[in-house]
């Protein structure tokens, strides 16, 4: 019977795969980077002045959907490091995999992950709305706490739906929501695992960010491929476990 990979070992093996790997993740890395920074500073830019309930709606509504078409790229990225994880050639082209293969699944799947998060980050908003002048103790006090309520529900989609974009790629053949019930399944019993091993990151990303980002380039594709190797690991598990 199959037994999960420590942390340390699924990082070992990621790190074997990225040998000689890093040109064409930093470059997937950048590229994904670059047009989701680009689509939302775009809006922010032509929709920046938010003082009316109107304007807000519009500005996160522009929001909502550039999330929804990250799934897109999401599912291009899962590609690119199953292909990677896999032993398979690799591209920087395949993030716009999603673009053309399962689009409709990338973005049903994104689209409820983006509304629960919307929803849950709702308050955080209203907050900052009413926030006007020099807020008091109070005001912030309550905005810093629904700062935390939405990245906890953000943390939360992301424990349950990480393997989704994974298993869209290995199960062609399941619809939308039965790969969202496939996920959650999957992260039963794994989701302190998967909450373990981004801790065991934050060092790796702290010194990134002290390095003015440079380091991140490396980081995250690595971070990306050990999440592969995590899904490669959870999903083996169950194919035995199901023999």
């Amino acid at each position: 019977m199959h037994s999960y990979q420590s942390c340390a070992a699924l990082k070992a093996s990621a790190k074997e795969h990225m040998f000689g790997r890093y040109g064409s993740a930093i470059g997937a890395y950048l590229i994904v980077t670059f047009l989701t920074g680009f689509a939302t500073l775009s809006v922010t830019s032509l929709t920046g002045n938010t003082d009316s309930v109107f304007s807000m709606c519009i500005h996160y509504a522009l929001l909502f959907a550039i999330s929804v078409f990250t799934g897109l790229l999401s599912s291009g990225t899962a590609y690119f490091y199953l292909k990677i994880v896999t032993g398979h050639p690799a591209a920087v082209s395949d993030v716009f995999y999603g673009f053309h293969m399962y689009s409709d699944k990338a973005i049903s799947i994104q689209t409820w992950i983006t509304l629960i998060t919307f929803i849950g980050s709702l308050p955080e908003y209203i907050v900052l709305y009413r926030m006007s002048g020099r807020p008091d103790a109070s005001t912030l006090t309550l905005y810093g706490l629904c700062m935390i309520l939405s990245g906890v529900i953000a943390l939360i989609l992301d424990l349950l739906y990480a393997p989704a974009f994974f298993l869209m790629h290995d199960f062609p053949q399941y619809s939308a929501r039965e790969l969202m019930v496939m996920s959650r399944k999957l992260m039963v019993g794994n989701k302190g695992r998967l909450f373990y091993l981004y801790l065991s990151y934050l060092p790796l990303l702290l010194l990134g960010i002290l390095s003015c980002g440079i380091a991140l380039l490396w980081v995250f594709p690595y971070l990306n491929a050990t999440l592969a190797e995590f899904y490669m690991d959870i999903i083996t598990h169950s194919k035995t476990s199901d023999h």
